[in-house]
């Protein structure tokens, strides 16, 4: 039998500025990793050292149709994948949304940081997310969460983790998902990552 190198993923529940925490999580296969970090730096250090398969950032990737930046007042407010959340009934901010156009702003940047350094790099949504596996958003319930990625197999998590390094472990566990091919792409090659809706899987 051939030995498969288990798949590295590193997940970022990101900031919209680099003076507030930005949940990092190093999935390596199943066993999580995580730290808080600030700047670009300090995000793409450990991408640098591990070399991700995948890095699934929690964080607009890409903008509205017809708007060149995000400060760009005219074109749609929504993108296709944000239309196939609302199909779904999954509540999400759209990227024209105030506080969401620097966050967009800094995800479109450091994507480009991280595709230059040779790694993919998708949108995923952890919220939504823990909808589809049926767990709780950390807001609504922090130990749910945790309770929960654990039932999902995730393994090396602690209870001291934020709800920041919690949301990382989730964009990392979509993204290993999505290379088990128990994901799939939604709005097209510049959507989000999703799981696939089947909450019996594990990982």
């Amino acid at each position: 039998m051939l030995n498969h190198k288990p798949f590295v993923v590193v997940g970022v529940d990101l900031a919209g500025s680099p003076r507030r925490p930005t949940g990092v999580c190093v999935l390596y296969g199943i066993k999580a990793l995580t730290h808080i970090a600030f700047t670009d730096e300090e995000i793409l250090n450990p991408i640098h050292q591990t070399q991700p398969d995948i890095v699934p950032i929690d964080a607009p990737l890409s903008l509205p149709n017809r708007r060149k930046t995000i400060h760009d007042r005219s074109g749609e407010h929504l993108r296709d994948c944000d239309r196939e959340l609302q199909k779904r009934g999954i509540r999400f901010f759209p990227v024209t949304l105030g506080p969401m156009r620097m966050l967009t702003e800094r995800g479109i940047a450091l994507k480009g940081k991280i595709e230059e350094m040779g790694y993919r790099t998708v949108e995923c949504y952890p919220g939504g997310a823990q909808d589809v596996w049926g767990i709780p958003r950390q807001r609504r319930d922090i130990k749910g969460l945790w309770l929960g990625l654990k039932k999902l197999g995730v393994r090396g998590l602690t209870e001291t983790m934020t709800g920041d390094e919690l949301d990382a472990v989730t964009a990392a566990l979509v993204g290993r998902w999505f290379l088990l091919g128990k994901g799939e792409m939604l709005g097209g090659e510049e959507g989000i990552v999703m799981p696939s809706d089947n909450r019996k899987s594990k990982t």
